[in-house]
Protein backbone atom coordinates (compact mmCIF):
# COMPACT_ATOMS: atom_id res chain seq x y z
CA UNK A 1 0.00 0.00 0.00
CA UNK A 2 3.13 2.49 0.55
CA UNK A 3 2.92 2.31 -3.36
CA UNK A 4 -0.18 3.73 -3.59
CA UNK A 5 0.49 7.19 -1.25
CA UNK A 6 4.10 8.09 -2.39
CA UNK A 7 3.65 9.46 -6.06
CA UNK A 8 0.32 11.44 -4.21
CA UNK A 9 1.66 14.65 -3.83
CA UNK A 10 3.06 14.35 -7.67
CA UNK A 11 -0.28 13.68 -8.67
CA UNK A 12 -1.74 16.80 -6.77
CA UNK A 13 0.62 19.08 -7.92
CA UNK A 14 -0.34 18.21 -11.38
CA UNK A 15 -4.30 18.26 -10.92
CA UNK A 16 -3.74 21.80 -9.85
CA UNK A 17 -2.12 23.29 -13.03
CA UNK A 18 -5.73 22.43 -14.37
CA UNK A 19 -7.46 24.61 -11.94
CA UNK A 20 -6.55 28.32 -13.89
CA UNK A 21 -9.42 27.71 -16.86
CA UNK A 22 -11.78 27.22 -14.07
CA UNK A 23 -10.73 29.52 -11.55
CA UNK A 24 -11.10 32.30 -14.63
CA UNK A 25 -14.79 31.20 -15.07
CA UNK A 26 -15.32 31.81 -11.60
CA UNK A 27 -13.91 34.86 -10.94
CA UNK A 28 -12.39 36.49 -14.11
CA UNK A 29 -11.39 40.07 -12.61
CA UNK A 30 -9.01 38.13 -10.06
CA UNK A 31 -7.65 35.50 -12.32
CA UNK A 32 -7.51 36.47 -16.14
CA UNK A 33 -8.37 39.75 -16.47
CA UNK A 34 -7.32 42.48 -13.90
CA UNK A 35 -7.43 45.28 -15.21
CA UNK A 36 -11.07 45.13 -16.02
CA UNK A 37 -13.43 46.54 -13.73
CA UNK A 38 -16.74 44.62 -12.97
CA UNK A 39 -19.36 47.07 -11.88
CA UNK A 40 -20.91 44.63 -9.43
CA UNK A 41 -18.29 42.32 -8.43
CA UNK A 42 -18.85 39.16 -6.04
CA UNK A 43 -18.22 39.97 -2.38
CA UNK A 44 -14.64 39.31 -2.03
CA UNK A 45 -15.84 36.14 1.15
CA UNK A 46 -17.91 34.61 -1.44
CA UNK A 47 -15.57 34.71 -4.18
CA UNK A 48 -12.38 32.89 -2.02
CA UNK A 49 -14.98 30.61 -0.66
CA UNK A 50 -16.26 29.25 -3.53
CA UNK A 51 -12.67 28.74 -4.85
CA UNK A 52 -11.98 27.19 -1.93
CA UNK A 53 -14.29 24.25 -2.23
CA UNK A 54 -13.27 23.99 -5.31
CA UNK A 55 -10.03 23.14 -4.68
CA UNK A 56 -10.85 20.42 -2.11
CA UNK A 57 -13.43 19.20 -4.42
CA UNK A 58 -10.45 18.70 -7.22
CA UNK A 59 -7.89 17.04 -4.54
CA UNK A 60 -10.67 15.00 -3.20
CA UNK A 61 -11.37 13.90 -6.84
CA UNK A 62 -7.97 13.49 -7.71
CA UNK A 63 -7.25 11.28 -4.73
CA UNK A 64 -10.38 9.32 -5.22
CA UNK A 65 -9.38 8.37 -8.39
CA UNK A 66 -5.55 7.97 -7.59
CA UNK A 67 -6.38 5.10 -5.24
CA UNK A 68 -8.99 3.06 -7.19
CA UNK A 69 -6.57 2.91 -10.03
CA UNK A 70 -3.70 1.68 -7.89
CA UNK A 71 -5.84 -0.53 -6.36
CA UNK A 72 -6.63 -2.08 -9.52
CA UNK A 73 -3.52 -2.20 -11.16
CA UNK A 74 -2.67 -3.97 -7.88
CA UNK A 75 -5.36 -6.46 -8.04
CA UNK A 76 -4.69 -7.08 -11.66
CA UNK A 77 -0.99 -7.86 -10.71
CA UNK A 78 -1.77 -10.78 -8.60
CA UNK A 79 -4.22 -12.65 -10.74
CA UNK A 80 -1.84 -12.22 -13.74
CA UNK A 81 1.01 -13.47 -11.87
CA UNK A 82 -0.26 -16.31 -10.40
CA UNK A 83 -3.80 -17.71 -10.99
CA UNK A 84 -6.37 -18.57 -8.48
CA UNK A 85 -6.37 -21.72 -6.38
CA UNK A 86 -9.66 -23.10 -5.30
CA UNK A 87 -8.55 -24.25 -1.60
CA UNK A 88 -8.78 -27.49 -0.97
CA UNK A 89 -11.01 -28.80 2.31
CA UNK A 90 -9.48 -31.73 3.12
CA UNK A 91 -6.14 -33.49 3.24
CA UNK A 92 -5.06 -36.97 4.87
CA UNK A 93 -8.67 -37.17 6.26
CA UNK A 94 -8.41 -33.70 7.95
CA UNK A 95 -11.52 -31.83 7.22
CA UNK A 96 -10.37 -28.39 6.48
CA UNK A 97 -12.91 -25.08 7.74
CA UNK A 98 -11.10 -22.05 6.87
CA UNK A 99 -12.96 -18.79 7.12
CA UNK A 100 -12.17 -15.88 5.02
CA UNK A 101 -11.20 -12.81 6.66
CA UNK A 102 -9.40 -14.88 9.36
CA UNK A 103 -5.75 -15.33 10.14
CA UNK A 104 -5.87 -19.40 10.59
CA UNK A 105 -7.88 -22.63 9.84
CA UNK A 106 -8.86 -25.48 11.88
CA UNK A 107 -8.34 -28.86 10.21
CA UNK A 108 -10.56 -31.96 12.05
CA UNK A 109 -10.27 -35.24 12.13
CA UNK A 110 -11.26 -38.95 14.20
CA UNK A 111 -8.30 -42.00 14.93
CA UNK A 112 -9.19 -45.02 16.22
CA UNK A 113 -12.52 -44.53 16.91
CA UNK A 114 -11.71 -43.03 20.67
CA UNK A 115 -9.82 -39.41 19.61
CA UNK A 116 -10.81 -36.41 18.51
CA UNK A 117 -7.59 -34.34 16.73
CA UNK A 118 -7.92 -30.94 16.48
CA UNK A 119 -5.43 -28.17 14.57
CA UNK A 120 -5.45 -24.63 14.70
CA UNK A 121 -3.07 -23.28 12.70
CA UNK A 122 -1.61 -19.62 11.79
CA UNK A 123 -0.40 -17.91 8.76
CA UNK A 124 2.43 -17.26 8.32
CA UNK A 125 4.41 -15.55 11.74
CA UNK A 126 7.50 -15.37 11.10
CA UNK A 127 10.65 -15.88 8.95
CA UNK A 128 14.81 -16.79 9.43
CA UNK A 129 17.26 -15.94 6.96
CA UNK A 130 17.85 -18.90 4.68
CA UNK A 131 21.57 -20.41 5.07
CA UNK A 132 21.94 -19.98 0.88
CA UNK A 133 21.09 -16.29 1.31
CA UNK A 134 23.33 -13.58 -0.66
CA UNK A 135 23.57 -9.98 -0.51
CA UNK A 136 21.10 -11.01 -4.43
CA UNK A 137 18.89 -13.07 -2.83
CA UNK A 138 17.90 -11.02 0.51
CA UNK A 139 14.48 -11.80 0.55
CA UNK A 140 14.78 -15.68 0.39
CA UNK A 141 14.13 -16.25 3.77
CA UNK A 142 12.34 -19.19 5.06
CA UNK A 143 8.93 -18.75 6.34
CA UNK A 144 7.42 -20.10 9.86
CA UNK A 145 4.01 -20.69 11.16
CA UNK A 146 2.57 -22.16 14.23
CA UNK A 147 0.01 -25.04 14.92
CA UNK A 148 -1.12 -26.10 18.25
CA UNK A 149 -2.40 -30.16 17.89
CA UNK A 150 -5.14 -30.87 20.25
CA UNK A 151 -6.33 -34.57 20.94
CA UNK A 152 -9.07 -35.42 22.66
CA UNK A 153 -10.66 -38.84 24.13
CA UNK A 154 -14.17 -37.84 25.31
CA UNK A 155 -13.25 -36.69 28.44
CA UNK A 156 -12.51 -32.84 29.92
CA UNK A 157 -8.99 -33.25 29.33
CA UNK A 158 -7.06 -33.25 26.22
CA UNK A 159 -2.99 -33.59 24.75
CA UNK A 160 -2.00 -30.06 23.24
CA UNK A 161 1.05 -29.98 21.34
CA UNK A 162 2.64 -27.05 19.95
CA UNK A 163 4.57 -27.37 16.78
CA UNK A 164 6.39 -24.77 14.65
CA UNK A 165 5.67 -25.25 10.58
CA UNK A 166 8.45 -25.18 8.00
CA UNK A 167 8.45 -25.49 4.73
CA UNK A 168 9.84 -29.14 5.10
CA UNK A 169 9.59 -30.42 8.52
CA UNK A 170 7.15 -30.29 12.04
CA UNK A 171 9.33 -29.54 14.99
CA UNK A 172 7.53 -29.81 18.48
CA UNK A 173 7.77 -26.88 20.73
CA UNK A 174 5.78 -27.72 23.88
CA UNK A 175 3.51 -30.73 24.75
CA UNK A 176 1.07 -30.25 27.97
CA UNK A 177 -2.11 -31.28 29.28
CA UNK A 178 -5.52 -29.05 28.72
CA UNK A 179 -8.90 -29.25 31.40
CA UNK A 180 -11.92 -27.87 30.09
CA UNK A 181 -12.61 -27.41 33.45
CA UNK A 182 -11.70 -24.18 35.98
CA UNK A 183 -7.49 -24.56 35.56
CA UNK A 184 -5.41 -22.44 37.88
CA UNK A 185 -3.60 -19.57 37.09
CA UNK A 186 -0.54 -20.32 37.56
CA UNK A 187 -0.67 -24.22 36.15
CA UNK A 188 2.74 -25.71 35.50
CA UNK A 189 2.74 -27.03 31.66
CA UNK A 190 5.53 -29.30 31.65
CA UNK A 191 9.64 -28.36 30.33
CA UNK A 192 10.47 -27.65 26.63
CA UNK A 193 10.34 -30.52 24.23
CA UNK A 194 13.91 -30.47 23.70
CA UNK A 195 14.66 -30.79 27.56
CA UNK A 196 12.87 -34.26 27.00
CA UNK A 197 14.85 -37.23 26.94
CA UNK A 198 15.90 -37.95 23.00
CA UNK A 199 14.14 -41.24 23.02
CA UNK A 200 10.87 -39.61 24.68
CA UNK A 201 10.98 -36.99 21.73
CA UNK A 202 11.22 -39.26 19.17
CA UNK A 203 8.63 -41.56 20.38
CA UNK A 204 6.60 -38.00 20.45
CA UNK A 205 7.28 -37.17 16.86
CA UNK A 206 6.12 -41.07 15.87
CA UNK A 207 2.80 -40.29 18.25
CA UNK A 208 2.24 -37.34 15.96
CA UNK A 209 3.20 -39.24 12.74
CA UNK A 210 1.03 -41.90 13.52
CA UNK A 211 -2.05 -39.72 13.50
CA UNK A 212 -0.75 -37.93 9.99
CA UNK A 213 0.94 -35.07 11.70
CA UNK A 214 4.18 -35.23 10.34
CA UNK A 215 6.55 -33.48 7.66
CA UNK A 216 4.43 -33.99 4.93
CA UNK A 217 1.51 -31.85 7.08
CA UNK A 218 4.03 -29.21 7.75
CA UNK A 219 4.87 -28.58 3.60
CA UNK A 220 1.08 -28.89 3.11
CA UNK A 221 0.58 -26.07 5.49
CA UNK A 222 3.13 -24.03 3.62
CA UNK A 223 1.83 -24.21 0.41
CA UNK A 224 -2.31 -23.82 2.11
CA UNK A 225 -0.71 -20.77 3.81
CA UNK A 226 0.54 -19.28 1.14
CA UNK A 227 -2.48 -19.48 -0.75
CA UNK A 228 -4.49 -18.48 1.40
CA UNK A 229 -2.28 -15.55 2.61
CA UNK A 230 -2.65 -13.71 -1.29
CA UNK A 231 -6.14 -14.61 -1.38
CA UNK A 232 -6.68 -12.35 1.67
CA UNK A 233 -4.57 -9.45 0.36
CA UNK A 234 -7.09 -9.56 -2.90
CA UNK A 235 -10.20 -9.48 -0.64
CA UNK A 236 -8.64 -6.81 1.35
CA UNK A 237 -8.24 -4.67 -1.60
CA UNK A 238 -11.41 -5.35 -3.15
CA UNK A 239 -13.22 -4.84 0.25
CA UNK A 240 -11.13 -1.53 0.53
CA UNK A 241 -11.61 -0.51 -3.66
CA UNK A 242 -15.89 -1.18 -2.74
CA UNK A 243 -15.65 1.37 0.24
CA UNK A 244 -13.97 3.57 -1.22
CA UNK A 245 -16.22 3.56 -4.47
CA UNK A 246 -19.43 4.23 -2.59
CA UNK A 247 -20.96 7.36 -3.01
Amino acid sequence: MATLIRPLRIALFSTSKTLLPHLQQLNPISVSSPNKIDLNPPSSHTTITTIRNYITEMRNSAVHDYILRHLRNEMQYEFDRFPLKQPVDEFKSFKIDDRPGEQWITMKRKFANSEEIKLEVTMFDGSVPSPQASDVTKNNDILHLTFIVDISKGDCESLEIMCSGWPDSLEIKKLFIRRSDKMPAQVYDGPDFNELDDELQESLYEFLEERGVDDEMAAFLHQYMKNKERNEYIRWMGTVKSYIEEK
